[in-house]
């Protein structure tokens, strides 16, 4: 019989990433607690006949890293990073840390020039997969820290993944293509629309999504899943957004953020918590401050906060805005080293409009 870490790594590498024979796969993680994950995604890879090469970091590295770097390291890219991400085919990133909160001290001007730097890897691979040369997944193993985070046990935010990913079907993949096929007739009708507009609490904003092309959010590069998005035209935004869940990155916590846009770019804001860090994100370059992912959530088994974006920015009844680097799969042209994505609930009142038409309302469809 299969056990969890088996039918997780089955999905990863048969679905999500979908590996083929003598594909160089690259699986990372932070550290070796994701070991009983790791092991088997490894053990599928080489099933399938591909080539896997495991890098796994240790605790702690990265903070030493920030304390320690100069601007130039905080600058430099390695050939070998340069190398896989121009080479390899599959990404399989598994996260599990041991502190979320290990960078929070670090100042945000020095984690801001190292995003800066290493987005020539980010928009390198965004490229490659919007042309069908490489293909990415991130995905979650259960932690103490993501537990703690999450405010529950660690059996119950296992349980908590299990559930979110749908690993408890029988057939997991099974089911995120039934889920894809659910997503399609919303996604194939926001394609036919040229405007959206958010409207909720503080909340009243236009984007243009002319030319854009609507994503079907289902399992392939985020594992759990759930959402459909695009790239808005980049000078389109214009209004006011406020999102009310807490939007963490990079282990600092901002809380209630208020954006003026005018022109598809940030003019003005408010932030009721972590002004320093939310400042010293949206200056590291001129892209920071104009919008690279508008979203909506979709997966009805997250239902609330857990401080893990890969989970939050899919809670069902909810939009997200990313800042910053867009996707070039959906037609988007901003670049920054910057993609944060900011979390807006709409059960409240929260109303969607496409070309005018209400769409959307209390975190439901209306289509």
């Amino acid at each position: 019989m299969e056990n969890i870490w088996e039918k997780y790594a089955k999905v990863l590498v048969e679905y999500s990433t979908n590996v083929q024979k003598n594909e160089l796969t690259i699986i990372k993680t932070d550290n070796s607690q994701s070991a009983p994950l790791i092991k088997e995604i490894y053990k599928a890879v080489l099933n399938r006949g591909a080539n896997p090469i495991v890098r796994c970091g240790i605790d702690g590295i990265s903070e030493t890293f920030f304390k320690n770097a100069s601007d130039e390291q905080l600058a430099f890219i390695d050939e070998m990073s340069k190398m896989e991400y121009e080479t390899a085919k599959n990404f399989i990133s598994i996260s599990a840390p041991t502190n979320t909160k290990q960078l929070a001290g670090v100042p945000p001007e020095k984690q801001a020039k190292r995003s800066k730097a290493t987005h020539i890897l980010s928009e390198k691979l965004m490229n490659r997969a919007a042309r069908n040369e490489a293909n990415w997944v991130i995905a979650d193993f259960p932690t103490q820290a993501l537990a703690q985070e999450a405010k529950m046990s660690l059996e119950d935010y296992t349980q908590f993944i299990i559930n979110s990913c749908y690993l408890d079907s029988p057939d997991p993949v099974a089911k995120w293509k039934e889920i894809k096929q659910e997503q399609q007739g919303k996604t194939d009708y926001l394609n036919t629309t040229k405007k959206i507009r958010f409207v909720g609490e503080k909340t009243d904003i236009t984007f243009s999504t002319e030319g854009r092309k609507w994503i079907n959010c289902c399992g392939i590069n985020n594992f759990p899943d759930g959402e459909i998005f695009t790239s808005p035209v980049e000078n389109s935004a214009n209004g006011q957004i406020y999102f009310d869940f807490p939007a963490i990155y990079r282990g600092n916590e901002v809380n209630k953020i208020h954006l003026t846009l005018k022109d598809g770019k940030i003019i003005d804001y408010k932030v009721e918590q972590g002004e320093e860090f939310f400042t010293a994100m949206i200056n590291q370059d001129e892209g920071a401050k104009f919008v690279g992912e508008i979203a909506i959530g979709t997966n009805e088994r997250i239902k609330k906060i857990t401080g893990n974006i890969l989970f939050d920015e899919k809670i069902g009844g909810s939009i997200h805005m990313a800042i910053g680097a867009s996707y070039p799969e959906t037609g988007g042209k901003n670049v920054s080293g910057l993609h944060w994505d900011l979390i807006k609930n709409m059960k409240n009142g929260g109303q969607i409009f496409a070309d005018d038409v209400l769409i959307y309302e209390n975190g439901k469809f209306l289509i």
